[in-house]
């Protein structure tokens, strides 16, 4: 498990939105975000979410000019980290995540690992659920996760 997670705002929201942002806490603990994702989030971040802004800001403004701001200050964020998570669904910011060797997940990896760690029964239900609100996932990537549950 890494030492510290750091979700981004969709994320968050995801979670929020099938309400079940406290699966986030039961996978992995205390998680650790930007002051930008808690003004996105609007709502108001349960408490087990730690704020801390970025330490050096010129990571931020460069990843700023290629994402959006929220995602732009996770991944500076991670930067100060060595053994860091990030739970991003954005395909470009997962894509720069990954030039900068960073370890990415993204909802559905959670709902996996909660499926794994034995916190929830099965996969489908929050699939579905999620499947209701406005994350595009393709119905192959969908297929794969439930097969790989044996769903």
């Amino acid at each position: 498990m890494p030492s510290v997670v750091i979700p981004d705002t969709s994320a968050l929201i995801l979670f929020q939105n099938i309400e079940e942002i406290d699966l986030l806490k039961k996978v992995y603990g205390e998680l650790v975000t930007t002051p930008e994702v808690e003004e996105e989030f609007i709502e108001g971040l349960p408490d087990w979410i730690k704020i801390q802004p970025v330490s050096d800001k010129k990571y931020q403004e460069f990843f700023e000019t290629q994402i959006d701001k929220g995602e732009a200050s996770v991944i500076a964020l991670a930067t100060e980290y060595s053994d860091v998570l990030l739970l991003l669904d954005d395909l470009k910011a997962r894509k720069l995540a990954g030039q900068l060797n960073m370890k990415i997940t993204g909802t559905l990896g959670v709902i996996h690992k909660a499926k794994q760690m034995k916190i929830i029964d099965k996969v489908k239900p929050l699939i579905d659920k999620l499947l209701q609100t406005d994350f595009r996932i393709s119905e192959k990537i969908v297929q794969e996760i439930l097969q790989l549950n044996g769903e």
